[in-house]
């Protein structure tokens, strides 16, 4: 038998039943293997909650775990644990849970979307209220923060929070009851709207869709079990829970999902007291090891280590992290660009800096909204600029809108100003670039930017010659060759310099041989794969005609809508070609150099024209 469901200590009826275990796959052989993604928590119970242990006892749990409670259940629940209940269900410790709720949401690194666990409907519905109240508030005080904004940055921050906030939807979602309106009527809360909207809407495909505005649900005990929405990164926990239900539960947030570092379960309720008993049955593979659940504090020790190995780095080459902040606007542009020129001494150094720069941010964002994140942000904010500074020098990737978000993130939680010089990205056409002025501040000073400018400037130039014609391969395997014999300190940066201005020269002459030659770039691309090493100029005449009529010949006749997807269409493109170049190659091209020329057209025309 294969089964999902843990199997915990007092609760082993499976294995009773069908016999020992054959294969065990844990949380932490998931996270091992990247099936799944690390979780940390965080505790954050209000400071009026009771600090009682024993406050949630088993019996409670067990009537909890028990999810959807019938109205008996409910009432045993209410009259056997009276103070337990109203302590958990308190309007003013609500209050307090909802509005650090609703900041903590707001502030997190990666905004991914999150769930909201309360002890039961009621409450659930509840919360939501709670929380809906204090979103509108801080709607109104953003759109007054617009009008009364210093400047248009600022007004552009509050109207990026303003826009997110207003767009994002909340919803409950539990099961339904008899005689639930009235009941719900009785305590003062309205279920009759969110009941509308789960009937009539697909709550679980909006909440698993990423691009959906449905980014905050609350739930009691619906989607806790075979649910995978993997857009969730935090979960909040305000439900006393333990064992199968407790790691069911927190395993929402560990769904793998484009950038997200890890997933966060925010505890209001200090559930997690018996993490490390549920976890020691079934969470790790090893007895003693790690658990796959660690507390917050680890990743903030994390990144306190990984600013060391900046602050190291940096040191080596010769950059003085501390020294930049201190300076005036002008000087600080001067020192990022000295400490730009130092990173780019080698390919290794910079992909080591960009390396640790990648890290360190995502760290960052990890442990947002936190105030130990003040004391990185110096650094954090520093290195990011400086690694954008080096991203901004290749021409194809534009960073501005990276450059918002970096500035946007380290405005998060943090009082201090950030050290961003913004400055406009440039792009650089080969065919535009001053050489003589490039080679003179080559002489003068940032030798190894200069190089880089150019570098990345060819290196876009030659992908876009390839994209127009797979023929050019030849340079982007000289522009490598290039490379590598500078990265294995063959030749100096002058002389790399030399060697890139002459490549960049013959770039631009292969850039204006279509026109040299009269034909369109589609043209070019098939005459360059039908020519041969030596060619008259009749011949040559000749193949270019074959390469103009044969285009005009697909375009018009065979290249229709979808045509790789049938076979007929495929073999009518095929014998095209084929009856088309036997017509007009010149009759020096013999069969075997006929057929070769046939099949290499005919992949171009299958890759380059669906």
């Amino acid at each position: 038998m294969f089964t999902g469901t843990p199997l915990i200590i007092g609760e082993e009826k499976t294995r009773n039943t069908f016999g020992d275990y054959v294969s065990v796959y844990d949380f932490k052989q998931s996270i091992d293997d990247g099936a799944t993604l690390p979780l940390y928590y965080e505790n954050r119970i209000p400071e009026l909650q009771l600090q009682d242990k024993d406050l949630f006892n088993d019996q409670m749990q067990v009537i909890i775990e028990q999810a959807e409670l019938n109205v008996e259940e409910e009432k045993k629940l209410e009259r056997e644990f009276t103070r337990e209940y109203e302590l958990i269900t308190r309007d003013d410790r609500l209050d307090k849970v909802a509005s650090d709720l609703v900041d903590h949401f707001l502030n997190r690194g990666f905004p991914g979307k999150a769930m909201v666990v309360s002890i039961d409907k009621a409450t659930a519905v509840k919360m939501y209220d709670k929380v809906s109240a204090i979103w509108q508030a801080k709607i109104n005080e953003l759109e007054s923060s617009v009008i009364n904004a210093r400047d248009d940055k600022e007004t552009e921050e509050y109207q990026g929070q303003l826009i997110f906030m207003k767009e994002t939807e909340l919803a409950v979602v539990i099961s339904q009851e008899q005689n639930e309106i009235e009941k719900f009527k009785n305590l003062g809360l309205d279920i009759e709207k969110h009941r509308r909207r789960m009937v009539k809407e697909e709550m679980g495909e909006k909440f698993k869709d990423p691009n959906d505005r449905f980014r905050l649900v609350f739930v009691c005990a619906m989607w806790m079990t075979g649910f995978d929405a993997p857009p969730v990164s935090t979960i909040y926990l305000d439900k006393p829970m333990r064992n199968h239900t407790l790691m069911q539960t927190i395993a929402r947030a560990n769904r793998v999902f484009r950038d997200k570092p890890n997933g966060m379960i925010v505890d209001y309720i200090g559930v997690f007291k018996d993490l490390k008993k549920a976890l020691a049955i079934y969470g790790t593979g090893i007895p003693g090891s790690d658990l796959p659940v660690q507390p917050k504090e680890k990743l903030v020790d994390e990144l306190r280590r990984e600013c060391g190995r900046i602050n190291v780095f940096c040191e080596d080459i010769g950059i003085d992290l501390a020294e930049i902040p201190a300076q005036d606007k002008l000087n600080i542009i001067r020192l990022i660009d000295d400490a730009v020129e130092k990173v780019l001494v080698s390919e290794q150094k910079k992909k080591e800096f960009l390396s640790l720069a990648n890290y360190s941010q995502i760290l960052f964002k990890a442990i947002l909204p936190d105030e130990r994140s003040n004391e990185f942000k110096p650094v954090v904010s520093l290195v990011q600029t400086i690694a954008d500074k080096i991203r901004s020098l290749n021409p194809p990737v534009d960073v501005s809108g990276v450059m918002d978000q970096v500035r946007s993130l380290l405005d998060q939680s943090v009082k201090a100003e950030p050290y961003v010089i913004k400055e406009p990205v440039s792009t650089y056409d080969i065919g535009k670039i001053d050489f003589e002025s490039l080679k003179k501040r080559l002489d003068n000073n940032r030798k190894h930017t200069q190089t880089e400018i150019l570098k990345n400037a060819i290196k876009a130039k030659i992908a876009a010659l390839i994209s127009l014609n797979k023929t050019r391969i030849n340079y982007a395997e000289r522009f490598q060759q290039l490379i590598d014999e500078y990265n294995a300190g063959s030749v100096n940066v002058e002389a790399f310099f030399k060697h890139l201005v002459k490549f960049a020269g013959e770039l631009d002459e292969e850039e204006q041989r279509g026109i040299k030659e009269q034909l369109t770039e589609e043209e070019l691309a098939l005459f360059d794969l039908l020519k041969k090493p030596k060619l008259t100029e009749k011949e040559k005449i000749q193949v270019k005609n074959a390469a103009k009529g044969l285009l005009i010949s697909l375009k018009t006749q065979r290249l229709v809508l979808d045509w790789r997807k049938r076979q007929q269409s495929r073999a009518g493109v095929r014998l095209e070609i084929e009856q088309y170049l036997d017509k007009n190659l010149p009759v020096t091209y013999d069969a075997g150099l006929y057929q070769e020329k046939c099949e290499i057209v005919y992949q171009h025309v299958y890759d380059n024209y669906a």
